[in-house]
This record gives structure tokens, C-alpha cells and sequence, in this order.
């Protein structure tokens, strides 16, 4: 029987509630024949340990993670705490710690699912963005000289790598192979001359190794329009870490909810465990009411499973979650239904045992 060491850590707002149905379709998987043997490791690290601490997570706290294969994430954020300290005090160290360049993020308009954009039938937007992770604008490079002086200066630096952009670059072009053949590059050359006219050439010398490959270079602001336009034409798109955390947003939403979109963070040499985790984040507004929708965490987890190498109960964790939509029968109300977190966390058990 195959064991895997899994840590979760459940974090902010939604978090907890939207993991919790996670683990129960692991547990269910784990109890199914021919079953599989998910060993937890909980970590309570988020705005909460902050509040008691002043950390975020404790100082060995990427130690701690180390030991496992995989990491299943909730959410970060806090009202009361600014952003920069959660996201930088949680998050991005995780992603940066384990070199989890390859982000990947699937938006797919499901049958049952109505799109916000008229006339879009099922199937009709399914597109997956690759995004750069670990640099680019959210690199943690710079300063403040004079602070609160008339003259305060503050420098934030975008830091490109070729082994970076290359990595992320070439991962989207081999994604596309089973798919349709395109690839996207998502970039801003006329306004940022160093950063994306270094992008758009890594990915011009990527391309030539794809001939098969059909390939377009859209500016981001292009990039948002078309994807309201036209989003049926897009297939793979990539990214610097900045314009792929926006423009997913935007997927998302065009595909029916937040509550859907799934997201991993892979480290493609495996050399340190991946997370896998909703792209919804912490959604203070509705927490501790039960109606989050949980089927973006159990699709990370069926996206965990993948990268586990156990492709078959991932696909039964991705049809379940199919059905689920298409029946139409059990859905929270950003998807026009009345059931509770807890319910559609069920459901897919439910369908899963069918």
C-alpha cells in the first residue's frame, strides 16, 4: 500500500473549513479499496499563531515541512494584519524554500456551471495558466531610504532569472502537447524593456524547440480583455508571477466562481514537497458560515494525487467533482445553491463511493 506524508496546514478565513473537506476525501480514498495511507502532520500556522507569536509560522518552520511529499494549503490573510506580513511571513517562503517554480492553475467552465459571459456553453473555456512562482515581481528585493521624510524613496525590484523564466516557459509548451497545441505568453515588452523583453526572448527560444506548437506574445492588458472577449482561444497560457496571479483571478471568475479554481505550486525536481491549495484565499467575508464552497480545495487535492502518481484516484476525485456540478443537486450559493461547506464535502464522498 503506498504511504504519503502529507502536511496540513489550514491557515486563514475559509481555510480550515474548505481543507476539512479536502481531508475527508482523502480519507475516504484512504479507506476505499485499494486504499491508499495518507499520514497528517497539522501545522496551526497563520494570522492566529501571528497574533501569538509575531511569526507567522515558527522559525524552523520550512524544516518542519521538509519531511513531507506534499503540502495541502488553505488560506492566508487577516483584516487586522497587513498582507505583506501574511503572504511574506507564510506563503512565499514556502513557495521559494522548495523551489516551487511551476504554478499551475486550470480554469474549465464545468456542465451545470453558468459562465457570467453569455453564450458559453460547457467546455467552451478550459485553458490552464502557468505561472512563474518564485520571482519575478514578487521578489522580496528592496527598500525604503528616508522613510516618513518628504523625500521617502522606496525601490522594488523585478528579478528575472533565464533558469527561472526557461523552466516555467517550457513547462507550459510541454502541457500543451496532449492538449491543443497553443501556448500563450503573457508579457508587457513595450512598457518594461529589461524584465519582459528578456521573457519574450526566452520564450522565442523555447518555441523553436516546439515547432508543432502554435504560439502568440499578447500583452497582460490585451490579455484581459480577450479573456472577457474571447476566452474559447486561449489554451496554455504563461506567465511572470504577477500578471498570471491576476489574470487566473480573472479565469476563475469567468468559469463561475472562485470556489472552483485549484491551484499547485510544483517543485518539478522534486527535491522538495509541493503545495497544492485553492486560488480563492482566505475570503473573510463569509467566514465561519458554513457555505464556503469547498470544490476548489478537493480539486487541488485530486491535482496532489497527480503529482503523488496515483492518476486513478485522481480521476475519480475530478469526475466526482464533475457529476457534482452537472447534478446540480448540491452546491453552496456562489453557485446558486443553498448547501453548506460541509454538504458538498459529502456529496463527492457520496459520488466517490457510487
Amino acid at each position: 500500500m503506498a504511504a504519503y506524508n502529507l502536511a496540513i496546514i489550514s491557515g486563514d478565513g475559509i481555510g480550515p473549513e474548505v481543507v476539512a473537506e479536502g481531508k475527508k476525501v482523502l480519507d475516504y480514498l484512504a479507506a476505499a479499496p485499494p486504499g491508499l495511507s495518507f499520514n497528517y502532520t497539522e501545522f496551526p500556522w497563520g494570522s492566529a499563531y501571528y497574533r501569538e507569536t509575531g511569526r507567522m509560522m515558527p522559525e524552523d518552520g520550512l524544516e518542519q515541512l521538509r519531511a513531507n511529499q506534499a503540502i495541502l494549503f488553505g488560506a492566508v490573510g487577516d483584516p487586522d494584519i497587513p498582507d505583506h506580513i501574511t503572504l511574506q511571513g507564510l506563503l512565499l517562503p514556502m513557495r521559494r524554500a522548495f523551489d516551487q517554480g511551476v504554478c499551475v492553475r486550470p480554469a474549465y467552465l464545468h456542465p451545470g456551471v453558468t459562465s457570467p459571459l453569455s453564450g458559453k456553453n460547457p467546455g467552451d473555456i478550459d485553458l490552464v495558466i502557468f505561472r512563474e512562482n518564485t520571482e519575478g515581481e514578487y521578489a522580496p528585493v528592496g527598500g525604503r531610504l528616508y522613510p516618513g521624510t518628504p523625500h521617502e524613496t522606496v525601490i522594488q525590484a523585478n528579478v528575472f532569472t533565464r533558469r527561472g523564466a526557461e523552466r516555467i516557459i517550457r513547462a507550459a509548451f510541454e502541457h500543451s502537447l496532449p492538449r491543443r497545441r497553443k501556448v500563450t505568453s503573457v508579457t508587457k515588452s513595450n512598457a518594461q524593456a529589461h524584465s519582459m523583453v528578456f521573457w519574450d526572448e526566452v520564450f522565442q527560444a523555447v518555441a523553436a524547440d516546439y515547432p508543432q506548437v502554435q504560439t502568440e506574445s499578447l500583452l497582460v492588458d490585451r490579455v484581459a480583455m480577450d479573456l472577457v472577449r474571447w476566452p474559447e482561444d486561449f489554451d496554455v497560457m504563461v506567465a511572470s508571477n504577477l500578471f498570471a496571479d491576476i489574470i487566473s483571478d480573472l479565469a476563475a471568475v469567468v468559469t463561475g466562481s472562485m470556489g472552483l479554481a485549484p491551484s499547485a505550486n510544483i517543485n518539478p525536481e522534486r527535491e522538495h514537497p509541493s503545495m497544492f491549495e485553492p486560488v480563492h484565499g482566505a475570503a473573510f467575508d463569509i467566514a465561519g458560515r458554513g457555505i464556503a464552497n469547498p470544490l476548489a480545495t478537493i480539486s487541488a487535492v485530486a491535482m496532489m494525487l497527480h503529482h503523488l502518481g496515483e492518476p486513478n484516484a485522481a480521476a475519480q476525485v475530478e469526475t466526482a467533482v464533475t457529476r457534482s456540478l452537472q447534478q446540480r443537486q448540491t452546491l453552496t450559493p456562489d453557485l446558486g445553491g443553498q448547501a453548506t461547506t460541509s454538504q458538498v464535502g459529502d456529496e463527492i464522498v457520496r459520488l466517490l463511493g457510487e
